[in-house]
């Protein structure tokens, strides 16, 4: 596990340029760093030693030299490719996988991508034609960056390393604080600095002769078996579970496992008998503290378990340090509880695997059962008149039963964005000192729907969340959080063979009256207690609504919304008014309130007069 970066052209001094690049993302490679430069290209690389940890530094070469790879992630299938490679008549003078990349991308181009298991951001440039290919996985579990700069390409892991470049000249994207106000995080690929782009997953990039041209090489596309029963589909989950943890285990270093209290990290540390699984949470009782769940179901499983307590003041210490980490303001305050628990397993090991990506495949979130609830309402009630009760509702204080009646009179492709809303236009308007820049956030996820027609609504929501919500805030997040800590996350479910299972499961084994991963809960039920594979989704729970009501974190949250960054965007007075109205329990803004803090530490980060 690495970080990468490079650009091409010249710059006054590029020794120093490049290494300037590549220092500033040693958290995520702190072994050693390795670099190549010719006429036309500086490339950096920093190296966190996982595999062959003795011959395999970077960058890597083909046998003549004419291709210089720096590779970013893991190919699990690398030995299989490895065999064949050698049956072709290649050359190989290391054990890794990266040099698996560079003869396969020889031997097949781009059909190289598709052969590929595993997660990865890699860079190959030809020293014949002066090209440079970029890739990133998937599903995005490792991070891509790139900017043009006077027809000069500049990219790199972690988009720090492209601000270290003398001709970059930086400045804030107004676009993509319209998105993050809606969706709590930068909808990609646009980023907060104007110019730079994230390339998105399942693509690859070609930069030739000035000129970016980007191409999609995988889409994950649903297509329900309706034949298949309970019993085949659970069968076909474990066994191809099980083959994707045993290859995410592949290392020449210890591997641990993050621990929480739900199923999908339960089911991957049951792989894990004897050896070490993490845990942290918060001292505000059982609602922010899966410890003791954790606790239970490590004593079964027989693993050695670590925890931590996240004291309050801690966490919000930690906030400036997490939002320089992440590169872009993330309004998810579990990225800061996921800090922490990377913090604690970099003390004791180098590899975890985690459960991400689980709920999306399999329809895990509670939102997914939105269109089975609201079926029998939307049928009955004229869209005509639930807009009407909506207008009525929602003058009420927060009551049981508004959020239903609001939440279901819209049809899914307007009132679904992803498993984050925060503001919509309105608000948005409503907050901003300049309301002209708010557009609305169903014209982003309009695009996406088109793609997905023919699918039921809550197959729609599963490609949306991969596509938006997976992307921009879950794998973010994991990979940064963890590389902050030179912690590499591996993310077993986000397996293109895991994939393939899932992707034909029907929707009656996905979400359904009993529960949502329904199919995926069963098999995980095979291997610990019913009630850990049977508990209800929580997510990554974080007191910020408890906070937000004491009068100290109060009172730090109006500094900033009184500070002239704050005046710079929004306007004072209205983000006040959120704020007091959460204060005073009249309502529960701590999402929107908590949107704006952070972005306003982030800016006063990168742009502010802190940004050194």
């Amino acid at each position: 596990m690495c970080g990468i970066c490079g650009f091409t052209g010249e710059v006054i001094d590029r020794n120093e340029t490049i290494h300037k690049m590549t220092e500033v993302i040693t958290h995520r490679g702190p072994d050693s760093d390795g670099f190549f430069l010719d006429d036309r290209i500086s490339m950096g690389f920093r190296r966190l030693s996982i595999i062959d940890l003795e011959a395999g530094s970077q960058p890597i070469y083909n046998e003549d030299k004419s291709l210089v790879l720096t590779f970013n992630g893991e190919i699990y299938n690398y030995r299989d490719l490895r065999k064949e490679l050698i049956a072709a008549g290649h050359k190989f003078y290391t054990e890794t996988d990266s040099e698996t990349l560079i003869h396969g991308f020889e031997e097949w181009g781009t059909d190289l991508l598709n052969k590929l298991r595993g997660m990865f951001g890699f860079a190959i440039y030809n020293k014949k034609d002066g090209s440079v290919f970029i890739a990133r996985d998937f599903f995005g579990i490792k991070p891509m960056h790139y900017t043009l700069i006077d027809g000069e390409l500049v990219y790199g892991s972690e988009i720090k390393s492209i601000l270290c470049h003398p001709k970059f000249v930086k400045k804030f994207n107004t676009r993509a604080l319209d998105t993050y106000l809606s969706f709590q995080y930068a909808v990609p690929p646009e980023t907060f600095f104007e110019g730079v782009y994230c390339l998105l997953p399942g693509h690859y990039m070609w930069y030739r002769d000035g000129k970016v041209e980007t191409t999609r090489y995988f889409e994950a596309r649903f297509n329900p078996d309706e034949s298949l029963t309970e019993e085949q589909a659970v069968d076909e989950i474990e066994k191809v579970f099980e083959n994707s943890v045993n290859a995410h285990k592949i290392a020449d270093v210890e591997v641990g496992c993050f621990l929480s209290s739900g199923v999908d990290s339960s089911y991957v540390s049951t792989y894990f008998a004897d050896q070490k699984t993490f845990t942290v949470g918060f001292d505000f009782g059982l609602k922010y503290n899966e410890i003791s769940w954790a606790q239970r179901l490590s004593e079964k499983i027989g693993v050695e378990h670590h925890t931590k307590i996240i004291g309050s003041e801690e966490f919000w210490d930690a906030v400036p340090k997490v939002q320089y980490h992440m590169d872009q303001p993330l309004a998810d305050p579990s990225c800061i509880a996921l800090y922490f628990v990377s913090k604690l397993a970099s003390e004791y090991v180098k590899v975890v695997l985690s459960g991400e990506g689980a709920d999306e495949l399999f329809g895990g979130y509670t939102v997914y059962n939105d269109p089975r609830v609201f079926k029998v309402y939307q049928t009955i009630v004229p869209y005509c008149v639930r807009r009407g009760i909506y207008k009525l509702v929602s003058k009420l204080p927060d009551i049981k039963g508004r959020d239903y009646l609001m939440r279901a009179t819209h049809p899914l492709e307007e009132r679904f964005i992803g498993n984050a809303f925060m503001y919509n236009m309105k608000e948005k308007q409503e907050i901003l000192k300049d309301p002209s820049i708010a557009t609305r956030p169903q014209d982003i996820t309009k695009k996406f729907y088109d793609r997905v027609k023919d699918y039921d609504d809550v197959t729609k929501m599963q490609y949306l969340d991969i596509n938006l919500w997976m992307v921009g805030d879950i794998l973010l997040k994991a990979d940064r959080m963890s590389m902050a800590n030179s912690l590499e996350l591996r993310v077993p479910f986000l397996d293109k063979e895991v994939f393939r299972v899932a992707s034909k499961l029907p929707t009656r084994l996905r979400v359904n009256k009993h529960n949502t991963k329904y199919a995926m809960r069963k098999a995980a039920q095979r291997h610990m207690p019913e009630e850990t594979a049977e508990k209800e989704k929580l997510g990554f729970p974080v007191p910020t609504r408890v906070w937000l009501r004491d009068e100290k974190y109060y009172n730090v949250v109006k500094d900033m919304f009184n500070s002239d960054i704050s005046k710079k965007f929004f306007k004072p007075e209205q983000l006040i008014a959120w704020l007091d109205e959460h204060y005073s329990g009249k309502e529960d803004n701590s999402r929107k309130v908590w949107t704006i803090y952070v972005f306003l530490v982030w800016y006063k980060i990168y742009f502010g007069e802190d940004e050194k």
